[in-house]
């Protein structure tokens, strides 16, 4: 059956106004996402013969730790884990609040009635706003970011107020800059530090005046933290739950995807407030039937190994390190986060006696097209590209002829700045 045959049953009448309605699937626009992988398929049939390196994905290059893996095969030959996983096990639980403190310095967590397991990140902030959300309620998003607590909050017919992330305040939102009505009709706040995309971590400073203000304003505030674990240069892996009060007025979500290299394992906790978290499991129990036991046992273990995600760390900082150095070597402005592996740079004006860019988008485009660099561009306050240092490379001497090459394309022609 043909694609206009298809429309025209009454399945195209029937769509959810929430993602389209009868106008669903007719939509001609092409996302940024979708826009970055059809230019790098349009890269790889032009130029076949050229290593086309992705700065793109956001995804760890190598797997999960052996220790890990090894947990995994024990745990999911054992007949009395494949049954449903529901809420999840004790032993994940006290894993992860045992890793609160031990990592993050966060007393006082129960595992019992302040943790719950999520099958990833991602599914839990598109859970939560159905735990606060009605018609008309407004969630606080920051962008650039990820956008699936707001999507969500769409969904359920409530509104979404954006604060945009700028270099002036160090990629933190101005809390102040939000309206008082706004502020006042909001129900929720996503925070996410360190930051996707800008790579900028939070400060004791700015949570406490989190807790401060949303107390103020009785607004639920969900700090997103799958990067937390990954700082460098001596900076502290920083929680928001170690602030006094912030369990009082949110919870925050971790997962093992980015820290342990788990990305397609889908585990990850909320952890807080007692009775977000209840809700929380409520409506999770009513989306899903738990992630298998087997992963949480090994994600566990994983958990009890926090050296695992040092070392992580330690290949990424490195990588930071080579490949700022050579952008700033090109005329670049590049700065090294202190956390996540994702490097946020100002894109140029153009190319000397070549193409000019206006957008980030288009910027991105050429990095593909010209020079089979796959970065992602946000156009969302300012005009940035995101390169993430996960590009697949084996050891430091891989990654160092990964970082020269990169240098050497870019080298072929002069930015204007």
């Amino acid at each position: 059956m043909s694609i206009e045959l298809y429309q025209e049953t009454y399945i195209q009448q029937q769509f959810a106004d929430r993602i389209g309605g009868a106008n669903y699937g007719k939509d001609t626009a092409i996302y940024k996402f979708e826009k970055i992988k059809r230019a790098k398929a349009a890269a790889k049939k032009d130029f076949p013969d050229v290593e086309l390196i992705d700065m793109g994905v956001g995804e760890p290059d190598e797997m999960a730790d052996a220790g890990i893996v090894a947990k995994l095969a024990e745990e999911a030959a054992k007949p009395e884990n494949r049954g449903y996983a529901d809420n999840g096990i004790p032993e994940f639980k006290v894993a992860a609040a045992r890793y609160l403190h031990e990592v993050f310095g966060v007393d006082g967590i129960d595992p019992d009635t302040e943790i719950v397991h999520s099958i990833g990140s991602k599914p839990a902030l598109a859970m939560l706003p159905s735990c606060f959300i009605n018609p008309g309620d407004i969630t606080i998003i920051t962008v650039p970011g990820y956008p699936i607590m707001g999507t969500h909050t769409k969904y359920l017919g409530g509104e979404v107020y954006t604060v945009p992330l700028t270099e002036e305040n160090h990629f933190l939102p101005d809390l102040s800059s939000i309206p008082e009505d706004i502020a006042r009709k909001a129900k929720m706040i996503y925070l996410n530090y360190p930051n996707n995309p800008t790579g900028a971590s939070a400060t004791v400073e700015f949570f406490t005046e989190v807790v401060e203000w949303a107390k103020k304003y009785n607004i639920v505030v969900v700090h997103d933290a799958p990067y937390a674990a990954l700082t460098y240069d001596g900076l502290k892996p920083l929680s928001f739950l170690s602030v006094p009060g912030a369990k009082d007025v949110g919870v925050e979500l971790h997962s093992l995807s980015k820290s342990y290299n788990m990305t397609g394992w889908r585990i990850g906790f909320v952890a807080g407030n007692p009775l977000i978290v209840k809700a929380f499991s409520d409506v999770k129990d009513n989306n899903d039937s738990g992630q298998f036991i087997a992963i949480q046992k090994a994600a566990a273990y994983g958990l009890a190994h926090p050296e695992i995600t040092e070392g992580i760390a330690e290949k990424y900082s490195r990588r930071h390190n080579m490949l700022v150095d050579a952008l700033n070597e090109l005329g670049f402005s590049a700065k090294k986060p202190q956390g996540s592996f994702f490097l946020y740079v100002a894109i140029p004006k153009g190319v000397e006696g070549g193409p000019t860019f206006t957008t980030a988008e288009d910027f991105s485009q050429y990095l593909i097209r010209e020079k089979l660099i796959s970065t992602v561009p946000w156009d969302d306050a300012g005009h940035f590209v995101r390169f993430s240092v996960t590009f697949a490379a084996q050891g430091f001497e891989e990654e160092r002829r990964v970082i020269a090459e990169i240098k050497r394309r870019l080298g072929e022609v002069k930015f204007v700045f």
